[in-house]
């Protein structure tokens, strides 16, 4: 396993300045009108227009307050983290050269029986809805984020995966002659992540695709991306090429790049910092407010039973 201290770029930054945003991904799911009056932004691409989902899903009244504003669209879509593409915030431009049409994704291992299926025939079998989620960054920021997608177990209703399967494994795309960030041959790509069985059944656990009632905007990780809202954002994966079903443990992207900093469990908790920081309170985006960090993001009343027999020091933090 590699360990390798992690560069200064991984440390937090500031906000950049605002900048117009852009989306160039059609609509394809079947029921759904197509995009239409899209026009050219001076930066890049075009822009999918407001009511690019129609109908747009329901919202969940379950997940409908997250406790906090919804952080705008303005700013969320120009402050991401998105190593393939480069070490900076700023990667919303260069993550819009990303061809998503068409997507595969790959389900292997412990499952019945392997399959590829296309984004849009999965879209067709699962029920899409709108749920608005807290996100915290290990950098010690956050933000509020309406999501549109489906639960994470209608995923692994389809896959079938068999009995001894105790893990599912995620793996983004690799591409570095399109993903810039690729060409670092010292970080260890593709970007992998990993849950146990049982959270990847949670009704937490989030498979999304798109966000602000709009199909996924690229530097968000389209077209489909993973969101667990009580553990740091690292562990949501973006742009999911491959969900593997095994009884090994994944090594994760960070994990494998420095274990003491990045853990696997990586739920959020106040009382354990990051080696080079504390996780006492976080910085919210779109405010010039830093409020007290919850342990488990606020999400302890749904998720602490998925803990309890494992160790409180790994669970929480490694």
């Amino acid at each position: 396993m590699l360990n390798i201290t992690p560069p200064s770029w991984a440390l937090p930054e500031r906000m950049v300045t605002p900048e117009r945003h852009f989306l160039n991904r059609r609509q394809l799911l079947a029921g759904m009108t197509a995009l239409a009056g899209s026009a050219a932004t001076p930066a890049l691409a075009a822009r999918v227009p407001e009511d690019a989902w129609a109908p747009k899903p329901e919202l969940n009244p379950a997940y409908a307050d997250p406790g906090r504003p919804i952080t705008p669209e303005d700013i969320n879509t120009k402050y991401n983290n998105f190593y393939e593409f480069g070490s900076h915030k700023e990667i919303w431009r260069a993550a819009q050269d990303l061809q998503t049409d068409p997507w595969t994704i790959k389900i292997d291992g412990m499952v019945e029986k392997p399959f590829d299926i296309g984004f849009e025939d999965l879209l067709k079998q699962v029920t899409l809805e709108e749920r608005i989620y807290r996100h915290r960054c290990v950098e010690a920021w956050s933000m509020v984020v309406p999501w549109l997608g489906f639960p994470l177990n209608q995923l692994v209703a389809l896959a079938k995966p068999l009995s001894g399967a105790k893990f599912v494994r995620f793996e983004t795309f690799m591409d570095p002659d399109t993903a810039r960030g690729q060409r670092e041959h010292w970080l260890p790509w593709p970007y992998v992540e990993g849950v146990t069985i049982e959270e990847a059944a949670h009704d937490l656990s989030l498979m999304v695709v798109g966000a602000y009632g709009k199909v996924m905007h690229k530097q968000f990780g389209a077209p489909i991306r993973l969101h667990l809202p009580w553990k740091y954002g690292f562990k949501s994966i973006k742009s999911i090429v491959r969900v593997s079903f095994t009884d090994e443990r994944p090594i994760s992207f960070w994990e494998a790049l420095q274990r003491k900093e990045y853990g696997f469990w990586a739920n959020v908790n106040p009382e354990v910092a990051h080696p080079r920081w504390s996780q006492a309170s976080e910085r919210v985006l779109g405010s010039k407010d830093r409020i007290p960090t919850l342990l488990f993001n606020g999400y302890g009343e749904q998720v602490a039973s998925l803990y309890t027999l494992v160790d409180a020091g790994d669970r929480l933090w490694r």
